[in-house]
């Protein structure tokens, strides 16, 4: 897998223990920085998960506030973002109507449908969508990308 998506649900393993982590981890060891892509709601979306595992009590507030602030450095300086947009929002609209996907989701495929669509028309490879997401995955799978889930790599 040479370039990836993460969305959330995958991004979150690298920042807290759970099952996929060690996977997710060493995806980061192989791959190049430039070779990550992430919409900008994932920011939101990690930062609400650490908080949520505090409200838990499966995480600290002190490990989760290095969690959050390693992430923050990553996020804006290792990762391709992808901005949110009319059309955008335009299609993960479509894609929550004929998939069943929650909001987040929606706009996280529509995201990585978006930079799959752009690297193909430019005759680069292929993107893989790492997700441990089922619903979200199999709508990618449907859509036509590849997916991974780190869930399957314990």
């Amino acid at each position: 897998m040479a370039v990836i998506f993460l969305d959330s649900s995958a991004l979150v393993k690298r920042y807290a223990r759970e099952i996929g982590t060690a996977w997710v981890i060493n995806l980061f060891k192989l791959i190049r920085a430039n070779r990550v892509y992430v919409a900008r709601i994932t920011s939101v979306e990690v930062v609400s998960a650490l908080s949520r595992r505090v409200r838990a009590g499966s995480l600290s507030a002190g490990a989760a506030a290095k969690a959050a602030a390693r992430f923050h450095r990553a996020f804006t300086g290792k990762f391709r973002t992808v901005d949110i947009t009319e059309v955008l929002i335009d299609r993960a609209t479509a894609l929550a109507g004929k998939h069943v996907l929650r909001a987040y989701d929606a706009v996280q495929l529509a995201a990585a449908l978006t930079i799959n669509d752009g690297r193909l028309a430019a005759g680069a490879p292929a993107l893989t969508l790492v997700s441990a997401d089922d619903a979200l995955n199999a709508a990618a799978l449907a859509e036509g990308l590849a997916v991974d889930n780190p869930n399957q790599h314990p």
